[in-house]
């Protein structure tokens, strides 16, 4: 089987490193929909070099590797990479044009970033994730979260939401034919997350609240710049270089389409960017119904992640002490455990029960108080937010999803 890969940017770069790395598919043929620098040469050049991970050579093979790609063709736009077969489209950037049917890509990566609504027609004049389909895909996995444009639209049958490992069960080979890998973000908060739901339960989680402390990404300007026409956050405009920038993320929108519990509980998702290049760390705060007469300790969290990581191969569980370069790279760790950082605290909060609407209490009685123990947990995860979190778990996603076409 060919794979296709729509967009040659951080994500789609480097998924074409993972695969030509893993070997999986037969061929790979990237669709860029414009000419670059003099041609296929600066392309390869593109594809060799890294500013965030170095070369290519040096990924696939450590410092004694030599040149990995060859056989190039400016003609038929093709290259060998690693001895997998790699052709380059150029001609068409709307995905109902692309020419995967005559290049027998069944299954296409979108990583541009531009096609996120599953809802839009596939003949959609500025393209649609759908056009991938008209254009004779079979499936396509978008790597970042749905959104919707049209308000009071549900999600159409035949897209899905998964994360590799929290519930990739649910893709239906039969039923759906557009899968969102949801983001960088989502993936390791839901590994974050899912140990601690299968332990103690949803219904103990009283409430969640996480900042992402997140590496630049493409979109963030180098140099000031004046903000478009109409922009209502201009702090996008700013330098990524020289500041700390406060931004959002949807990490909890699509947190609850990956781990349906969450929908329960109230949780709230910030983000803050700051100057490095990639990796990214989560801070995750919990408030846990707890006994007083055992509270929930970090000992107790923390065997928790200890046990989970050593039954999944896409939590990784840490004593060091790290810093954000240390997990750049570090392959399928869709989050790492910063366990020298858990910490807790449990405390008995006063309720005053006429304060809630389903008690109903008579007048001029003493206002019940009811003690409840409350446990704070203080948890921190990081992850490669390109090529050793996100990229590789949607290698496995793209992988699995292959294996189960017919």
């Amino acid at each position: 089987m060919k794979l296709g890969i729509n967009g040659l940017g951080r994500i789609g770069k480097l998924s074409l490193w993972h695969h030509v790395s893993r070997q999986f598919f037969s061929g790979i043929v990237v669709n860029l929909g414009r000419e670059v620098g003099m041609g296929l040469e600066d392309i390869a050049g593109v594809i060799e070099k890294d500013s965030s991970y170095g070369r290519l050579s040096v990924f696939l093979h450590g410092h004694r590797g030599g040149r990995v790609i060859e056989n190039l063709r400016e003609d038929t736009g093709t290259m060998t990479i690693n001895g997998v077969p790699v052709t380059i489209l150029r001609e068409s950037r709307n995905p109902k044009d692309i020419k995967w049917q005559s290049n027998d890509v069944r299954l296409v990566v979108d990583s541009t970033g531009a096609f996120r609504d599953p809802t839009a027609d596939a003949d959609n004049a500025r393209g649609s994730l759908r056009g991938h389909l008209q254009a004779g895909a079979e499936k396509v996995i978008l790597s970042a979260p749905y959104k919707i444009k049209a308000k009071g639209i549900d999600m159409p049958v035949d897209a899905v939401t998964t994360v590799m490992g929290i519930n990739d069960d649910i893709y239906n080979p039969a039923r759906h034919s557009m899968i969102s890998a949801a983001s960088c973000t989502t993936t390791c908060l839901s590994y974050m997350i899912k140990p601690l739901i299968d332990h103690f339960g949803a219904d103990r989680l009283l409430s969640a609240s996480m900042v992402t402390i997140h590496a630049a990404t493409g979109s963030q300007q180098v140099l000031d710049r004046l903000p478009a026409a109409g922009a209502t956050d201009l702090r996008k405009n700013r330098s990524i270089l020289n500041n700390i920038i406060l931004t959002t993320t949807g990490a909890a929108k699509a947190l609850r389409l990956v781990i349906p519990e969450m929908r329960s509980i109230g949780f709230l998702a910030e983000s803050v960017r700051v100057p490095t290049a990639t990796g990214s760390l989560i801070v995750l705060v919990l408030n846990l119904q707890d006994e007083l007469e055992s509270p929930i300790g970090r000992d107790l969290i923390n065997s928790i992640y200890r046990d989970y990581a050593d039954n999944s191969p896409y939590l990784e569980y840490s004593e060091e002490q790290n810093v954000s370069s240390d997990i750049v790279g570090v392959p399928q760790a869709a989050a790492v455990i910063e366990s020298t950082e858990t910490h807790t605290r449990t405390a008995s909060i006063s309720v005053n029960l006429d304060k809630i609407k389903s008690c109903n209490f008579e007048p001029g009685r003493t206002s019940p108080i009811m003690e409840v123990p409350v446990t704070q947990a203080v948890i921190y995860g990081w992850y490669d937010n390109e090529l050793g979190s996100y990229t590789n778990m949607l290698g496995e996603l793209t992988a699995s999803v292959a294996e189960r076409m017919v």
